[in-house]
């Protein structure tokens, strides 16, 4: 995975949901193998990226 990925789990504050939102979209950029999908991906593309979004502030709301 790449190193790259900034840690958002602080224990002074809660990530914001633009700081969730870029990492999810760095995700999703690093496993499909695309910077900016085609027009013919660019629904399942921002689908991902909203989908890991909901999934990681569930995720971090959970964490204590």
């Amino acid at each position: 995975m790449c190193r790259s990925i900034k840690t958002l789990r602080r224990k002074e504050s809660k990530p914001t949901d633009q700081e969730i939102h870029d990492a999810a979209l760095q995700f999703v950029r690093k496993i499909s193998g695309y910077r900016v999908p085609s027009r013919s991906n660019t629904a399942a593309f921002e689908s991902a990226v909203k989908e890991v979004s909901a999934s990681s502030r569930r995720l971090l709301d959970a964490v204590a």
